[in-house]
């Protein structure tokens, strides 16, 4: 099952917060945005539980991320 997450950060933040979700299991790839969000990320887990641990427990734990949808 994949998902775009879209993720707000602080300000001056967005390069580190890639660098971390980069190195997340299931975080396919983190790409910056000019504007908000302030990155987009698609992630895969094997099913709806799977996605809700990664962007709960994992990806908004992430330092300097303050919102995600």
């Amino acid at each position: 099952m994949k998902a775009y997450v879209f993720i707000n950060v602080g300000p001056g933040r967005v390069a580190e917060a890639v660098s971390q979700l980069g190195s997340i299991g299931g975080v396919r790839s983190a790409d910056t945005c000019w504007g908000l969000p302030d990155i987009i990320a698609l992630v895969e887990a094997a099913d709806m539980k799977g996605l809700q641990e990664l962007v709960l427990n994992r990806i908004q734990k992430v330092a300097g991320v303050k919102q995600t949808d």
